[in-house]
């Protein structure tokens, strides 16, 4: 099991990230167009760069939903390589059974 605090960590960028998106949005497509002029391009750049780094959706890391385990994650299930083992064994995933040959 993970630190708590690591969990709400992630989950505050999370947060952000969903809160900052449509803004970061407009900033990056305003710094990539070519028909504004270089002044413009570099204010939204600088705009861009006073946002807050956890608004950023590259800062969340994949967690498992059920230990917060930050490695050997599925992203299709959400939940790391050991957990969905001990759901799989246990039948509570449907249509997913143990390989055996």
């Amino acid at each position: 099991m993970a630190k708590t605090s690591v969990i709400e960590r992630n989950k505050k960028r999370m947060r952000l990230a969903e809160r900052y998106a449509a803004k970061r949005a407009r900033l990056k497509a305003a710094a990539k167009d070519i028909k504004l002029s270089p002044e413009e391009r570099f204010d939204a750049r600088m705009k861009l760069a006073a946002l807050p780094r956890n608004s950023s959706p590259v800062r969340t890391r994949l967690r498992c939903q059920l230990s917060g385990r930050s490695r050997g994650n599925y992203r299709k299930f959400k939940i790391s390589r050991i957990a969905l083992r001990e759901l799989a064994s246990a039948g509570q995933i449907p249509g997913m059974v143990k390989s055996s040959w």
